[in-house]
């Protein structure tokens, strides 16, 4: 009897684009002069319980770019429940730190993590996920992607609006309040 209950309890993981849904959610957006979404800060620590309680988010890994002097920052997101997964950064023209988490994610979601979970929930607004959404829906394993704001969804996502859920919706419970 311990072993079928089991099985019918899903395993949901999610695998989150730190720097998609950071900037997704916090950063505004202009067309010419028209401001067309206004960004808002995002509790982390509610969006794991929002994983959690909305889409049963059993492990959430976040794909981040590592910077040695945010390790207070990095501490804070591991108590609040998420794995990290660690990408080194580069400096850009600009001297802004970058690390592209994209290849990460992905390797995780389709042969590192594939075999522990039964569905999965994509953080990210970003076309490049493509071809692992697409994988994921033919194996029957998407079950979300949650994309920052209807802004700056890429036009690629457009083929997947049944699994669409965009995070301006939840600001309300999911805004750091200062």
């Amino acid at each position: 009897m311990k072993q079928q209950s089991r099985r019918s309890t899903k395993r949901v993981f999610a695998f989150i684009d730190s720097q998609n849904l950071n900037l997704g959610t916090n950063k505004d957006l202009s067309k010419g002069k028209k401001r067309i979404y206004t960004g808002w800060k995002l509790d982390f620590r509610k969006f794991r319980q929002y994983l959690t309680d909305k889409f049963r988010v059993s492990k959430a890994f976040l794909f981040i770019g590592y910077i040695s002097q945010n390790t207070s920052l990095y501490q804070h997101l591991k108590s609040f429940g998420y794995t990290l997964i660690f990408k080194p950064t580069t400096k850009d023209r600009l001297g802004k730190p970058k690390g592209n988490v994209d290849a990460e994610l992905v390797l995780h979601a389709v042969r590192i993590e594939y075999d522990h979970y039964d569905q999965a929930v994509i953080v990210s607004g970003d076309g490049d996920f493509y071809c692992l959404h697409e994988y994921l829906a033919k194996q029957g394993k998407l079950l979300r992607i949650i994309i920052p704001n209807t802004k700056s969804e890429s036009s690629l996502l457009k083929k997947f609006h049944t699994y669409k859920t965009f995070l301006i919706h939840e600001k309300h419970k999911l805004e750091l309040k200062p």
